[in-house]
């Protein structure tokens, strides 16, 4: 089947350059952007597309916008967890601190998810363990493992990991090429998936947050080494 054409507006396209030319450091925290009609100018655009995109870089806390000033780029670290969907490639800068942060928050899901699940959760989240092992392919490991994650997710009942999840999810589905090896070869980790499932499934949070420890950390590496 033909996956459907993307369409996207002049405003996104806008927004999406300048998301670019920030978090690539064309422009410095502190530094003016060029007025609204150079920007337009330059990009090839109407004024009006580049005002919706400013206003959006604006909720970003991307830039600062005062009437009568010129716009200022703020600093997009800065900005808060929204700014992980706005990374166009995963390069050395973003892998490291992304794996380390993720092992770290994914080791307390889990701990979570078993001391919180219903009965219900605890099933589909053995279901899920299972899939990744039998997917056909890397591609459905892939999703296998994102289902497994947002299961346990759901189960450990914490409104902001779901968020800061939910977050991660973006840059995640925007880069998958670059995440198969944490699924690829399987064999190292569908044992793991077992573990942390049948932790979650009695109730264990200790062990369910060792096995998660142990995953996480071979997915760590992994992604350290393809990087």
């Amino acid at each position: 089947m033909l996956s459907p054409v993307e369409r996207t507006s002049v405003p996104d396209r806008v927004f999406a350059r300048l998301c670019e030319a920030i978090v690539a450091g064309h422009y410095a925290p502190g530094e003016r952007l060029p007025a609204q009609r150079a920007l337009a100018a330059d990009l090839g655009v109407n004024m009006a597309s580049v005002r919706e995109a400013l206003k959006r870089l604006q909720q970003l806390r991307l830039v600062e916008v005062r009437h009568g000033e010129p716009t200022r780029v703020l600093d997009w670290r800065q900005s808060g967890i929204e700014a992980l969907a706005l990374l166009g490639r995963v390069d050395g800068q973003v892998v490291g601190p992304l794996f380390e942060a993720r092992r770290l928050l994914l080791t307390e899901v889990a701990r979570l998810a078993a001391e919180r699940r219903s009965a219900e959760q605890a099933e589909q989240i053995a279901a899920l363990a299972g899939a990744v092992g039998a997917a056909a392919d890397d591609e459905g490991a892939q999703l296998a493992d994102w289902a497994f994650v947002a299961a346990l997710v759901e189960a450990a009942d914490n409104l902001v990991l779901q968020l800061i999840v939910s977050s991660v999810r973006e840059l995640y589905l925007a880069n998958a090429s670059r995440f198969v090896a944490l699924v690829s070869p399987r064999g190292e980790v569908e044992p793991l998936y077992r573990e942390i499932a049948a932790a979650v499934g009695d109730g264990d949070g200790d062990a369910a947050a060792t096995a998660m420890s142990r995953l996480a950390a071979i997915h760590e590496r992994r992604m350290g080494n393809a990087a």
